[in-house]
């Protein structure tokens, strides 16, 4: 879920196991040479939805990466099935409580740019959470722990195979 440390964390984990990492909301601005928000406005969620699938499947096709996605690619279940068969999916688990403490001064996030914010996180969160725990390998709670800890959370109960880098 937006909010949630993905990009962070993902960083961080991909420098301590030595891997590649990639942030598809970053790789598709770059490509685009637009910002996120930009390409919501022009082409729509839809738009933007149909994107982030061809950029899934190109990085989930690479060996050895840690990849941060954006947090509505669960919602096609195309993506969701090849983030499970690609690699191993951990889902960065958090209450809306925290989430809104984390995102409540942001003013980029297309999906935020309502009268409402903090009610369109719960609900949001309402319908991705069955989603992501559908999806998702590992879980780890994204609470307020330091991102250190969280990532030797996550490294500690990885499977063997993916803690060597390939």
């Amino acid at each position: 879920m937006m909010g949630s440390g993905k990009s962070t964390v993902g960083r961080r984990l991909a420098q301590m196991l030595g891997r590649p990492f990639f942030d598809a909301d970053k790789v598709m601005e770059e490509r685009c040479g637009v910002p996120i928000t930009t390409i919501f406005e022009l082409e729509g969620e839809d738009g933007f939805r149909r994107r982030e699938t061809a950029l899934i499947d190109e990085l989930t096709r690479l060996p050895g990466i840690v990849l941060a996605t954006g947090g509505g690619v669960v919602m096609r279940e195309e993506n969701r099935r090849m983030l499970r068969e690609r690699g191993l999916v951990v889902f960065l688990q958090a209450s809306a409580g925290d989430l809104w403490q984390r995102l409540r001064r942001d003013r980029v996030r297309p999906l935020l740019q309502t009268e409402n914010p903090r009610k369109r996180i719960a609900e949001l969160l309402a319908l991705r959470e069955p989603l992501y725990l559908e999806t998702a390998g590992l879980i780890v709670t994204s609470a307020r722990q330091p991102v250190e800890d969280l990532v030797l959370d996550i490294i500690d109960r990885l499977p063997d195979s993916f803690r060597a880098s390939s």
